[in-house]
């Protein structure tokens, strides 16, 4: 075997020995297959990839890493858009094979391992009835979701991904097993719940749950494109008195022939009668639709219903801005904006409705009063349209930015720290302290990065 990025052979064979689950090299069989990620546009080739199947397999993947000075990744499902899933010339640490997820239905708690999906988690906890807020493609891993933040369906009525750890178990820089929770190093659980990566590899949370399900009202209703500013403006008032049980998303995208749509997508997260009483009045002031698609469904489809729109391997780069409010001037970016909305490339503005428990939690989550976040998402699967495709989100970005208080990390691309002080504001003092205590060598810097303070 030849030598892979300064590490030799006898280094590798000898990290191979000791862990449980698989390393790859370069010249193995499966390694391109194991290093690609859901971002097509990412096309990384690191040194060595640690499929882990246990914290011991952590420990020992980010010893030798430490050990040889390379740089390290973390993956979940593999779904950051940055592309922070991966590196070059480094060791990625693939926690895709702890994927267990068990449920204590008498206590509503569930723990998870760091490797599962959504859609894995979902299917355990809807066996007992119970739910927590996770993200609205299922296919997306637990773990980033959750250490950014975690926006989803259920977020208004019961918080943020984050807002329901109850405890999180991580691998730190130096390779100690630490568990994080309200009792338990209370400053590095504030930090973790939306401070991203930054803090060690986590091997598994524990999360509350709650009565979700089976039966949810909720689905989306589309209309025809002339219709944009009205969408807007009726969803800006359903907003403005919706329950926090009720969580909408506004979107400037297209149909499932590639036709531009306004659509307005929900879950009311209570009675379905309740959910259809307060979304009738908004789709009657819009007018006939060309999808009604709103009704009852399953939670499970509700959380997989747009799976199939980001599928692996497509060409993703996104923005966001969250806003204090759906004023005119924001409609006018976004009617404006929306005006190259087709498919191909499926170019997308989705307004998310903020707010209800979200502003109650705490945490390293900074803009828990913002009233709504717009993703601006530029999807594409033929490389010549990744010029046009990232200058539109990046000219929609700059648009909307007069009206901007940041973005969201999950959201945001690698810049360099570009984006950093805006997600985190105020909190990155305090982040800041913490990564010097539990990273002081930046580590783990393949993230939203936060520095250690001098």
């Amino acid at each position: 075997m030849s030598e892979t990025k300064g590490v030799d052979a006898a280094g590798i064979s000898g990290l191979r020995e000791v862990m449980l689950g698989q390393v790859l090299a370069p010249a193995d069989t499966g390694y391109d297959e194991a290093r690609q990620v859901w971002n097509g546009t990412v096309n990384r080739r690191p040194a060595l990839i640690a499929r882990c199947e246990d914290v011991a397999d952590v420990q020992r993947a980010l010893g030798f890493a430490v050990e040889h000075d390379l740089p390290v990744a973390v993956r979940g499902g593999g779904h950051s858009v940055a592309g922070f899933s991966t590196c070059d010339a480094g060791v990625l640490i693939d926690l895709g094979l702890m994927r267990t997820v068990s449920v204590d239905a008498q206590t509503r708690v569930a723990r998870a391992q760091s490797g599962a999906t959504g859609a894995e988690f979902d299917r355990a906890t809807q066996e007992h009835g119970l739910a927590t807020t996770l993200g609205v493609v299922s296919t997306t891993g637990i773990a980033g979701l959750t250490l950014g933040g975690g926006i989803g369906w259920l977020m208004r009525k019961h918080g943020l991904a984050c807002d329901n750890l109850l405890s999180v178990d991580l691998v730190t820089a130096n390779g100690c097993l630490v568990t994080a929770s309200a009792d338990q190093n209370p400053d590095l659980f504030w930090a973790l719940k939306g401070g991203g990566g930054n803090f060690g590899v986590v091997t598994s949370f524990e999360y509350r749950l709650h009565p979700v399900g089976p039966m949810v009202y909720g689905g989306g209703v589309a209309y025809a494109p002339e219709h944009r500013r009205v969408v807007l403006e009726s969803y800006r008032e359903l907003t403005r008195k919706a329950p926090d049980e009720l969580t909408t998303y506004a979107a400037m995208t297209a149909g499932p022939d590639g036709s531009p749509v306004a659509a307005i997508a929900a879950c009311y997260a209570g009675d379905p009668a309740e959910g259809a009483r307060l979304l009738d009045p908004t789709k009657a002031a819009v007018g006939e639709p060309l999808l009604d698609g709103l009704g009852l469904l399953s939670y499970i489809e509700q959380q997989s219903r747009v799976d199939e729109g980001y599928p692996r391997g497509e060409y993703h780069y996104w923005r966001s801005c969250f806003l204090d409010d759906l004023t005119d001037d924001v409609i006018d970016v976004l009617v404006d904006r929306a005006s190259d909305v087709q498919a191909p490339p499926a170019l997308e503005l989705i307004v998310e409705h903020m707010g209800g428990a979200i502003a109650e939690g705490d945490g390293a989550f900074a803009h828990r009063d913002a009233k709504y976040d717009v993703l601006i998402a530029a999807n594409w699967t033929d490389p010549v349209d990744q010029d046009r495709c990232v200058s539109w989100a990046r000219d929609t970005a700059a648009a909307l930015e007069p009206h901007s208080r940041g973005g969201y990390t999950n959201y945001e691309p690698d810049a360099d720290g570009a984006y950093v002080q805006d997600a985190y504001g105020d909190r990155l003092v305090r982040l800041r302290a913490l990564k010097a205590q539990y990273d002081p060598h930046n580590v783990f810097h393949l993230n939203q990065n936060v520095t250690p303070a001098s």
